[in-house]
């Protein structure tokens, strides 16, 4: 699985170097030349117009689809570099990266710490859960996870009982349960309510540095909350990388997305 040839950015503090990225799909170009680099711990939050190519890239670095062209490579901590656009989706879930869906997918008639409990990075399949006994390293890291996602107090409740708030906040739970290098999260604030989005942001805003993650999102002042860096995806491309202010002031992102999103809440409010 190592890339021996692909020593680009060795000596930067890149996680994830995503090069000359292309995938169409019946003619269509999803994503066209996209380039677009990840920093150890940084917090990216990703955003665009229905259409640019945000679910199409998740699933890119996932290994969901293949590109057709160019290079997606994860800098390991050992000093070797693994492209991911020729692995399976397993092998790079084994690498360290997560993703988190909008939609919560959690054990909903298991309890909170059982879902924790089949997180856990250990090995899968029948007979190593029938052989799985629980070590106090385990039972540490469960708790350092239920406290860091505020459900310490609901842990022997029922997945399905939790709040969506709380649920989208399990699922992260999980992730982390694995010990993942690189998160990556989609609409996490969705359908939550103004209190449970702060929290969702106090969450990942502490996460950072202790993890690469990339938030993909829609809601400004969600956005606000916790950018460090914005990338602004159009047409498959990155039309605009910068920070919050600059992302919001760019003429080009007002057009494309920011422009639509104004007119999309006036007509909500009419």
């Amino acid at each position: 699985m190592s890339n021996p040839a692909a020593p680009l950015h060795r000596d930067t503090p890149l996680i994830l170097s995503v090069s000359g990225v292309t995938k169409s799909f019946d003619g269509f170009k999803a994503i066209d030349d996209l380039n677009f680099y990840l920093e150890e711990g940084e917090l990216r939050t990703v955003i665009g117009p229905n259409g640019a190519g945000k679910s199409t890239f998740m699933d890119i670095l996932t290994g969901r689809t293949r590109p057709d062209t160019g290079s997606v490579i994860f800098h390991e901590q050992n000093g070797r570099d693994y492209n991911l656009a020729k692995l399976r989706e397993f092998e790079i879930n084994r690498l360290g990266i997560g993703r988190k869906f909008q939609t919560p997918s959690i054990y909903k008639s298991h309890t909170v710490y059982d879902n924790l409990v089949l997180s856990l990075d250990h090995p899968r399949g029948v007979l190593a859960a029938l052989r799985y006994r629980e070590s106090a390293s385990d039972r540490e890291r469960i708790m350092e996870v239920l406290q860091l996602i505020r459900l310490e107090n609901r842990k022997d409740e029922l997945a399905g009982s939790l709040s969506h708030g709380q649920k989208q906040w399990l699922e992260i739970g999980m992730l982390l349960a694995q010990n993942p290098r690189i998160l990556l999260i989609d609409e996490p604030a969705a359908g939550m309510s103004d209190e449970e989005t702060e929290r969702t942001g106090e969450l990942l805003l502490s996460l950072e540095k202790k993890h690469s993650l990339v938030v993909i999102e829609h809601d400004m002042e969600f956005i606000r909350q916790i950018a460090r860096k914005v990338t602004v995806l159009h047409q498959g491309h990155v039309l605009k990388d910068g920070s919050f202010e600059s992302v919001k002031s760019d003429p080009r992102v007002i057009e494309v997305y920011l422009g639509r999103q104004g007119k999309k809440t006036a007509q909500a409010n009419d």
